[in-house]
C-alpha cells in the first residue's frame, strides 16, 4: 500500500512474479475505467455498481471505498469471492491504510501483513504526470484530486493508527524490492 504513483502496481507485478516467494494473487475489484495497459483481472478486476451490490449483499463484501473522482464515483473493493483459501498459501495484494484494517479485521491481524510504499512527494507528482500523459485521455484534474486526497488518506496520524511496523522507500526500484523480499521472507 501507499499514495498514487509510489510504485505500487510495478512493485506488486515483480514481486506477484518471484517463484521463489511463492506468493498467490489477490486481485481488488473498481468501478473505475480500465487505463491503457491495464488487464481486467490482472491488476483489478473491473466490474460495476451491480456486482458492488451483489457482494454487499452476499455478506461476501470486506471491505469498499468510494471516490468522487472529476469523473464520477470511483469504488474500489475487496470481495471474498474464493481467492483467498485457508489452505496455508500466502497472498500479495494492493490496498490502502482502511483496507488494510478492515483485511485485519475480517483475516485477523496475524494473518496479515502490510508493506508500506512511500515517495517523496514531488517524486510521486512526476511519475503520475508520465503515466497519466501516456492514457488514451489524460485526466489530469482527477490526477490531482488523487494526489491531494492521499495526503490526508495516508497521514503520519493514519500511518501510526493503522499500526505500520517498517516502511519502504521506493527512490531506486531494485534496492526497494530487495528489501521487501527480504523483509517477506522473514515474516513467512
Amino acid at each position: 500500500m501507499g499514495k498514487s504513483a509510489s510504485g505500487k502496481d510495478r512493485i506488486y507485478s515483480i514481486l506477484s512474479n518471484r517463484e521463489d516467494l511463492k506468493l498467490k494473487k489477490m486481485v481488488l475489484y473498481t468501478t473505475r475505467p480500465i487505463r491503457a495497459g491495464e488487464e481486467n483481472g490482472k491488476e483489478y478486476f473491473f466490474t460495476d455498481e451491480h456486482q458492488l451490490d451483489a457482494f454487499r449483499n452476499s455478506g461476501k463484501l470486506i471491505e469498499s471505498r468510494s471516490y468522487n473522482t472529476v469523473h464520477g464515483v470511483w469504488t474500489y473493493f475487496t470481495a471474498d469471492d474464493g481467492q483467498i483459501r485457508p489452505d496455508g498459501a500466502d497472498y500479495l495484494g494492493i490496498g490502502t491504510l482502511e483496507s488494510y484494517k478492515k483485511m485485519k479485521g475480517y483475516y485477523g491481524e496475524s494473518r496479515v501483513c502490510p508493506i508500506y510504499i512511500q515517495v517523496e512527494d514531488g517524486e510521486r507528482l512526476q511519475r503520475a504526470l508520465l503515466r497519466e500523459k501516456q492514457q488514451e485521455d489524460p485526466k489530469y484534474a482527477e490526477l490531482c484530486r488523487r494526489f491531494l486526497a492521499d495526503q490526508d488518506d495516508f497521514s503520519e496520524e493514519k500511518i501510526q493508527e493503522a499500526d505500520i511496523p517498517v516502511r519502504f522507500e521506493n527512490d531506486d526500484l531494485d534496492r526497494c524490492v530487495e528489501k521487501i523480499i527480504k523483509y517477506i521472507k522473514s515474516t513467512t
